[in-house]
């Protein structure tokens, strides 16, 4: 009897061990899958209670960042030598708001060409910047961040550094202005209504494809159809663009998808185009290629599939490193006046 009643206490405690996780399981895939990012933009009652009322912000909470002591007071940090800065930590649905679409709201914000200081506020605890925590997100930033630097005629002050360390504010600074409606605040109130209304534009992205190979043979050159779609290589120095400088767009010319833009257009001396970075890497794919007795890295374009060239290590150090020399028969250049007559005009923020 004993031993019938032990069993039935083992398969009880096993169902419930399985029940158990399968609520785990489905309270996990339930769970919002959100990111976060942390802004620092002078006082941080205004900014945390602008970004709060942003669509697809999650939670918000001020504090300290980057700083040089643990678990500082407000006191502290106006003294201005523990080096943190007013910060807001954000959490975002990406689904609904994503990081470029943030940091466009968080700059109306800001005046990013000041140097500690916004509003009213002085000192190295108002200083702009954003802090990352997923190293993904830093390529992001400097694009977007690069992107609005060209609306600007002084040089940017916002800082875009990994975070080093956070730590919430004393409760009565959180939520401030929720708690203090008429409190101090740099930020205009028209602001607060811009936020609340803002949504995020859900672009669908032109559709490129690879057209059928009689319609590639009719539409390209020899020379073109020959480097894009076997794999040939132009001639050095005697080609489209090795030398071209105007500021624009290069695109596949097989489909028309922008692929690199003039801005990140370095003179390597080789004889061919050559890039710092492509516009994204989802642009293109890589691929190893040891023809002709080497290794080396084939540069595709994702939806074109073309031949495009290859992509080396040893490019400007300050650009990234790398050298992506690509062939002008794989490319179609569009002058930057006549990029949104073409349909590029989204990029034209991207070239200077």
């Amino acid at each position: 009897m004993k031993q019938l009643i032990f069993v039935f206490i083992l398969l009880t405690s096993c169902l419930a061990c399985a029940n158990n996780r399968t609520g785990q399981t489905e309270k996990k895939e339930d769970m919002k899958s959100t990111k976060e990012i942390y802004l620092a933009g002078g006082c941080f009652w205004g900014t945390e209670h602008f970004l709060k009322l942003i669509d697809g912000v999650e939670a918000t909470q001020v504090g300290y960042a980057n700083g040089n002591i643990a678990n500082p007071t407000y006191k502290q940090v106006c003294t201005g030598t523990t080096d943190f800065a007013e910060t807001v930590k954000v959490q975002y649905d990406p689904v609904k708001v994503d990081l470029p679409f943030l940091i466009d709201l968080y700059f109306k914000t800001i005046d990013p060409t000041s140097v500690n200081k916004q509003g009213n506020d002085r000192g190295t605890q108002y200083r702009t910047g954003i802090y990352y925590t997923d190293p993904a997100d830093l390529s992001v930033i400097q694009e977007t961040v690069h992107r609005l630097a060209a609306t600007y005629t002084r040089p940017l002050a916002v800082e875009m550094k990994p975070l080093e360390n956070f730590y919430p504010a004393e409760d009565y600074h959180q939520d401030y202005l929720d708690k203090n409606p008429g409190g101090y605040c740099h930020i205009h109130p028209e602001l607060f209504d811009l936020a609340r209304k803002a949504k995020m534009q859900k672009k669908s992205a032109p559709a490129y494809s690879k057209p059928d190979d009689a319609a590639l043979r009719s539409k390209l050159t020899p020379e073109q159809y020959a480097v894009t779609q076997k794999n040939a290589t132009e001639p050095a120095f005697h080609n489209d663009y090795w030398d071209e400088h105007r500021p624009g767009i290069y695109v596949d010319i097989t489909t028309g998808e922008p692929l690199f833009v003039s801005t990140d257009k370095f003179d390597s001396g080789c004889g061919w185009p050559s890039f710092s970075k492509p516009i994204d890497r989802k642009l293109i794919q890589e691929k190893m290629d040891t023809s002709h007795g080497m290794v080396r890295t084939e540069v595709r374009s994702a939806a074109g599939d073309a031949h495009l060239g290859h992509v080396f290590t040893d490019g400007p150090a300050d650009k990234g490193g790398l050298r992506y020399c690509i062939n002008s028969a794989s490319l179609r250049f569009i002058p930057k006046d006549k990029m949104k007559v073409e349909g590029y005009g989204d990029y034209i923020d991207l070239v200077k």
